[in-house]
């Protein structure tokens, strides 16, 4: 397959041509986006300027954060500009660059969520060997590792999309590029590309969700024989990690473990983990979790410098997570 192409952008079609409609996501979008900047910038800024730094669940939690705001920064920015352009392109570089970069974050937040789910499961299955097994130079490992196994995967994706033809017509059916959708352009066979691409995407992203299942049926196994109390801290945590897992993966594997085909549906699916899920998370793992509340506490007070406005920051406390 030779690399030729005579497309030099591509016209995002985003999710209406409708002004009214397109105001509407433009305000919804805009919130979203300002509330995944507050809320992550608050966990990751929470996280480093106290002791929970030193925890190994609240250090990959900081990176979560971190690769969450990053992820959505790929699409959501792109995404509220066009909502308000006349023209809603974007070039041949722009559009791999997107794609390349969206995957990048995306697979680092996979990874991440999985040493997550080993960080649990080493804490309620092997607590006595705990400190060892989760030393910070081992957390560092894991967090290297991740953004690699990120690498790895977007690189592979750009090279399927990089080297197809594209001839025309240039209108991308999304409000992103991605893969699939590009697949639809080009004007060669895709059919073995569209196999590498559920091989890239949708199995790593089925066996990595298998593997997160599995570890959470043995923590709630093992944590039978707990006291109630302790049952109870337990599984408040990785509930808080299931629904995380839950809500990135269930759209994703929904896009990518099919055939390489396009649906309607596919634009409000990647919702889920392009804007939805950097949304929820600091909400989620935050609502019921104490020592992060107290975290945040303690920075506000930092902030306001003295404890006579800690009811000021309380009230902002409370406005943040009910929002």
């Amino acid at each position: 397959m030779g690399y030729s192409t005579n497309i030099t952008e591509f016209i995002l079609l985003g999710f209406s041509q409708t002004k009214e409609i397109e105001a509407i996501c433009f305000v919804l979008f805009l919130l979203c986006y300002i509330a995944i900047l507050l809320g992550n910038v608050l966990i990751m800024i929470s996280v480093t300027f106290s002791h929970l730094v030193n925890q190994p669940m609240y250090f990959f939690l900081s990176y979560l954060s971190l690769s969450d705001l990053c992820y959505t920064s790929t699409v959501t920015p792109k995404l509220i500009i066009n909502l308000v352009a006349m023209k809603k392109s974007i070039s041949y570089n722009g559009c791999m660059t997107q794609l390349f970069t969206m995957h990048f974050f995306g697979g680092i937040e996979v990874f991440i969520l999985t040493g997550m789910a080993y960080d649990r499961y080493v804490a309620i299955c092997k607590p006595l060997h705990y400190t060892i097994i989760m030393s910070r130079q081992k957390c560092d490992i894991l967090i290297a590792a991740s953004c690699a196994g990120g690498f790895l995967h977007s690189f592979g994706q750009f090279l399927l999309a990089v080297f197809l033809p594209y001839c025309g017509p240039n209108e991308i059916d999304h409000y992103f590029c991605d893969v699939y959708p590009l697949l639809k352009l080009a004007c060669t066979d895709t059919r073995k590309i569209g196999f590498l691409v559920i091989a890239n995407s949708g199995l790593m992203g089925l066996v990595t969700f298998v593997v997160l299942l599995i570890s959470y049926a043995v923590i709630i196994y093992t944590v039978r024989s707990y006291s109630a109390e302790n049952r109870r801290k337990a599984l408040s945590t990785c509930s808080s990690h299931v629904t995380v897992v839950v809500l990135f993966f269930a759209p994703l594997l929904f896009i990518y473990i099919r055939p390489a085909t396009t649906l309607p549906e596919d634009k409000v699916f990647a919702l889920f983990y392009t804007i939805i899920a950097p949304m929820l998370n600091p909400l989620i793992y935050t609502l019921r979790n104490k020592e992060m509340k107290n975290a945040i506490k303690r920075l506000c007070y930092r902030i306001t410098g003295n404890e006579g406005n800690k009811l000021k920051c309380i009230t902002a406390f409370r406005h943040h997570t009910v929002s």
